[in-house]
C-alpha cells in the first residue's frame, strides 16, 4: 500500500513538474538604466561584496551603439532591446529607415500574454517607452502618453503623472486610459481587482532613493508579480532601474550605489520567481554605461571607495547581461543589444 501511494505521489509530483515546463514561458526583463559593469561592481563593494547577479549561470556582452553613433543613448538602446532594430539617437521605436517597429512587449500581447511595465523614472521616459512608443523624438513625451494609453499594457507603475493631465491639449487622458483603473498608491493597486492598474507615483520625475523615492522597487514588482501570477495567461514584464544612470550624469557614486542595491533587490525578487516557476526567463542588463565609472582607490574592510568618472554622459562600453530559467543560453556570448529581443522571440517559439 504504502509502495502504491509513492508511486502516485512521485507520478503526480512528476506531471506538475511537467506540465509547469510545457507552460508558455513567462520573462521577466530587468533594465539597469546606464549600468556598466563598473557601476555593478560599485554597487557590489557597497552592498557587502554581495548581489543577486552572482546567482545568473548564464553572462553574455552586449553592443550598445546606434546607428551613427558609437555612444548610444536610451532611446536607441530601448529601440533596439525592445523592438530589434538599431536606430538613430532620440528615437523610439522608429527604424533608421523610419519604419514603425513593433516592440517584444507587443508581440507578446498579440500571442496571449499579459504585460507589465515599472519605472523608477516617469512611465514616458526613454527606456519603458520603448515598449509601447513610436515617436520621432523621446522629448515629446504629451504624445508618447497619448501612445502609452493606446497600448495594452496591463499593469504598470511609473512617475509623470502630469503628462497625462497636465496637458497643452487640456485633456485628462487618465479618464481615457484603455480600461486600465489608475490607483493612488501601492496598497490600492495590491487591493484593486480591476483586469487592468495602473499606478503613477509622481507629477513629474521621482526623486531619487536617497531623497526618498516610494514606493522601493521591489515592492512595486512584488505586486505587479502577484497580478500576474494570479492569471492563467503567461507574462512579459519590463522592470527598469532607471536612477542608476542619473547618477552617472551626475558623476555621483552615492546615488549610484544607492539605485544600484535597490535594483539588486528586484533582481533578487525576480529570480526567486524563477526559481519556483521553471516556465520562467529572466534576463538582466543595461541599455548603456554613463559616466566612465572607473573604481580607482578601496579597501576591503568596509568596502569603502574612491571613484573617477571621465564623462557626465554616456560610454560606447560594452554592458553585461545575465539570464536565469529556461532557454538562459541563448544570452551567452558577445552580440548586438538587438539580438536580445531576437533571443527573447526565440526563447518564446516566436522567432
Amino acid at each position: 500500500m504504502k509502495k502504491t501511494l509513492f508511486i502516485l505521489f512521485l507520478s503526480l509530483t512528476i506531471g506538475r513538474a511537467q506540465q509547469n515546463q510545457d507552460a508558455p514561458l513567462n520573462i521577466i526583463f530587468l533594465i539597469g538604466d546606464g549600468m556598466g559593469l563598473s557601476q555593478i561592481s560599485a554597487g557590489m563593494y557597497s552592498n557587502n561584496n554581495q548581489t543577486a547577479l552572482e546567482g545568473f549561470p548564464v553572462i553574455g556582452l552586449s553592443k550598445t551603439q546606434a546607428v551613427k553613433n558609437l555612444v548610444t543613448d536610451s532611446a536607441a538602446s530601448g529601440t533596439a532591446m525592445a523592438c530589434g532594430e538599431k536606430t538613430f539617437n532620440g528615437v523610439i521605436g522608429i527604424s533608421a529607415k523610419n519604419k514603425k517597429l513593433k516592440s517584444i512587449l507587443e508581440i507578446c500581447e498579440d500571442n496571449g500574454y499579459n504585460s507589465g511595465l515599472i519605472s523608477t523614472s516617469s512611465i514616458v521616459h526613454a527606456t519603458p517607452a520603448s515598449f509601447y512608443a513610436n515617436v520621432i523624438s523621446r522629448k515629446k513625451y504629451e504624445d508618447i502618453a497619448l501612445e502609452f494609453i493606446e497600448s495594452e499594457v496591463d499593469y504598470f507603475i511609473g512617475g509623470g503623472k502630469n503628462f497625462f493631465i497636465k496637458r497643452k491639449d487640456n485633456r485628462n487622458l487618465i479618464k481615457e486610459m484603455n480600461g486600465i483603473e489608475v490607483v493612488k498608491n501601492l496598497k490600492a493597486f495590491q487591493k484593486s481587482d480591476a483586469q487592468k492598474i495602473g499606478f503613477l507615483t509622481y507629477d513629474e520625475e521621482p526623486p531619487s532613493l536617497n531623497e526618498g523615492r516610494q514606493p522601493p522597487l521591489d515592492a512595486s514588482l512584488s505586486a505587479v508579480l502577484s497580478k500576474l501570477d494570479s492569471r492563467a495567461e503567461p507574462f512579459f514584464l519590463m522592470v527598469e532601474g532607471s536612477q542608476i544612470d542619473w547618477g552617472g550624469h551626475a558623476n555621483d557614486i552615492d546615488y549610484i550605489t544607492s539605485e544600484f542595491r535597490e535594483f539588486d533587490k528586484a533582481i533578487a525578487l525576480a529570480l526567486d520567481y524563477a526559481k519556483n516557476n521553471s516556465n520562467t526567463l529572466v534576463v538582466v542588463t543595461a541599455d548603456h554605461e554613463t559616466g566612465g565609472l572607473a573604481i580607482i582607490k578601496g579597501e576591503t574592510e568596509t568596502f569603502e571607495m574612491e571613484a573617477s568618472f571621465n564623462t557626465p554622459g554616456h560610454s560606447a562600453t560594452m554592458v553585461p547581461v545575465f539570464s536565469f530559467g529556461k532557454s538562459s543560453e541563448l544570452f551567452a556570448g558577445i552580440y548586438e543589444n538587438t539580438q536580445i529581443f531576437h533571443k527573447m522571440l526565440e526563447a518564446i517559439g516566436l522567432n
